[in-house]
């Protein structure tokens, strides 16, 4: 058996649904996102998970909680595995940020793995952290099912590091729809993409819903 990384992104929250800059903010789930998070656990229950990891915040710690109680299993809180300090960006549109810090936003848009958010993190510094997270977890379960919850940058950036993509095209590559899940498994080969951006675990009647 060959370990398996399932990462879920949170559920809905207002930032989701209106597309403002949500990192360090410990925003809520909706009432959508709630449901959200139920319908992975009510879905994923009957495996046989190793372990929980989960980022700190509100919004990732409500999603990881429906499968936590399903399963018994505590959560593991890592701090690695939070969302990117968005900086001066946090709570605001990108309407907003292009009309204010217009600069800023357009050396992010053209490397975001370097270029931070005003104030904020680079790509790179979410990675670091996210992979020694990574790291930690491949040396503690060599095989099984683990569960990773997490959010839409830091999602992206660990799976454009195991797959060998450019940090730098995080934003172009990868997709992390709230409540969607994506599956890397670990053989002698290296890691495999075996699902990206999953959202049939959802009710049926969320799964169009807008959201980034």
């Amino acid at each position: 058996m060959t370990l398996k990384l399932y990462f879920l992104r949170h559920g809905e929250t207002t930032y989701s649904r209106s597309g403002g800059y949500c990192g360090v903010t410990d925003a809520e789930l909706t009432p959508e996102g709630t449901r959200m998070a139920q319908g992975f656990a009510d879905c994923y229950k009957g495996m046989n998970w190793e372990a929980i990891y989960v980022s700190p915040l509100k919004r990732t710690l409500a999603t990881a909680k429906p499968l936590s109680e399903a399963t018994g299993l505590e959560l593991q809180v890592r701090e690695g595995l939070r969302e990117m300090d968005f900086g001066a960006w946090e709570g605001n549109s990108t309407e907003w940020v292009q009309q204010n810090l217009a600069n800023d936003y357009i050396r992010w848009l053209t490397e975001p793995a370097w270029n931070p958010p005003t104030d904020g993190e680079t790509g790179v510094e979410v990675s670091g952290r996210a992979m020694a997270v990574i790291s930690e977890i491949r040396e503690k379960h060599p095989k099984g099912n683990v569960l990773i919850v997490s959010h839409k940058t830091t999602i992206r950036l660990i799976l454009c590091n195991l797959l060998g993509i450019d940090l730098g095209r995080y934003r172009d590559r990868i997709t992390a729809l709230a409540a969607s899940l994506s599956l890397v498994s670990f053989d002698v080969h290296g890691p495999m993409l075996e699902v990206l951006g999953d959202r049939y675990h959802i009710p049926e009647d969320l799964r169009d819903r807008l959201g980034t």
